[in-house]
């Protein structure tokens, strides 16, 4: 286990308590799945406590396995970074379908702005609290959320090619 991921787990272990449900590394990188309900707090405190000082957020997407239960459906990842330290930690909750509201973090983190309004046109996130959660770069007019597995890969009329050769 890496000095990063063991630091980070001991303080979020002993400020949040069962809010993580795991610490690994998945490819020489720290990943922490917390609680739904607990992330917007974690993010503050990893934020603002100074040895940590995960100031940036690189990136936030959207994940959606249909093939997990029904609770794990549907999840966020966050990547931070610690600029002056080079440290870079990842965080994923997860969620069911019917339950797809989360709090926004442009507040703490202005840039999610953009990407919370990419993930609401993609996959269909409502983020509470977000000044302007409107589609970014599908048609307003769209009724559905292109990036969900939900949709067949190919045309149902072709009949030379089908969705396993695309790896489902």
């Amino acid at each position: 286990m890496s000095e990063l991921l063991q630091k980070v787990k001991d303080k979020l272990e002993s400020k949040f308590g069962d809010a993580l449900l795991s610490a690994e590394m998945h490819y020489d990188f720290p990943v922490f799945i917390l609680r739904k309900d607990s992330v917007k707090d974690v993010l503050i405190f990893l934020k603002e406590d100074t040895d940590l000082n995960f100031h940036f957020l690189t990136t936030m997407c959207g994940i959606h396995q249909p093939d997990e239960t029904e609770d794990k459906q549907f999840g966020l990842m966050y990547q931070l970074h610690n600029m002056p330290k080079n440290f870079r930690i990842r965080l994923k909750t997860f969620m069911s379908k019917s339950d797809l509201d989360m709090p926004t973090i442009s507040d703490i983190y202005p840039t999610a702005g953009w990407m919370e309004r990419q993930e609401y046109d993609f996959f269909g996130f409502n983020f509470i609290g977000h000044k302007n959660l409107s589609r970014i770069l599908n048609m307003d007019e769209m009724n559905y959320f292109p990036m969900r597995k939900e949709y067949p890969l190919e045309d149902l009329g072709r009949s030379d090619k089908s969705d396993k050769m695309f790896g489902r």
